[in-house]
């Protein structure tokens, strides 16, 4: 089965920072647990095949932190993006999936903002929001997808973990 983890940005800076929103940068602080995080989850064996990020700041800094501790390129998604389009996502996803050499063994990283990430898990694992999972700063949410759409309903949980528990 193809996995799917679900990465939320790390600790940034206070909303009214900036004019702009998507303008927020990592903290200090940030940068360092997500640096922790990150290769705590290298030492534990997790892999990707790809890292997809939101455009935002502050998502595309901790994708870039991700991307030197485990090797593997990044690109941006726009559905990404606060409020993005899951639908439009799992299109993307099915497609880069059908061209991948081991799509059973595919890994695929998502980095992007609450509350979507927590929606869109909840979607893929029980076909609707109940807004029971939780995703901390730097957390990360495992799925694994099955070989065949749909995966909404279908999905299985197989990682939760808060970064306190990786740092």
């Amino acid at each position: 089965m193809p996995s799917l983890y679900l990465i939320r940005h790390g600790i940034a800076e206070e909303r009214g920072t900036h004019e702009d929103d998507n303008l927020r940068s990592l903290t200090d602080e940030g940068r360092k647990k997500t640096k922790q995080v990150a290769k705590r989850l290298y030492d534990l064996g997790l892999r990707f095949d790809l890292l997809q990020t939101s455009p935002l700041v502050r998502a595309q800094q901790t994708s870039e932190i991700f991307a030197n501790t485990f090797n593997c390129a990044v690109e941006k998604s726009e559905e990404l993006a606060p409020e993005g389009n899951l639908e439009a996502w799992l299109s993307w996803a099915n497609n880069w999936l059908a061209q991948h050499p081991q799509p059973a063994r595919a890994s695929l990283g998502i980095i992007g903002h609450e509350p979507d990430l927590t929606t869109w898990a909840e979607i893929l694992l029980w076909g609707e929001a109940k807004g029971v999972l939780v995703l901390k700063k730097a957390g990360i949410i495992g799925l694994a997808l099955p070989e065949n759409e749909p995966w909404q309903e279908n999905s299985i949980l197989f990682l939760s973990i808060p970064p306190k528990l990786l740092i």
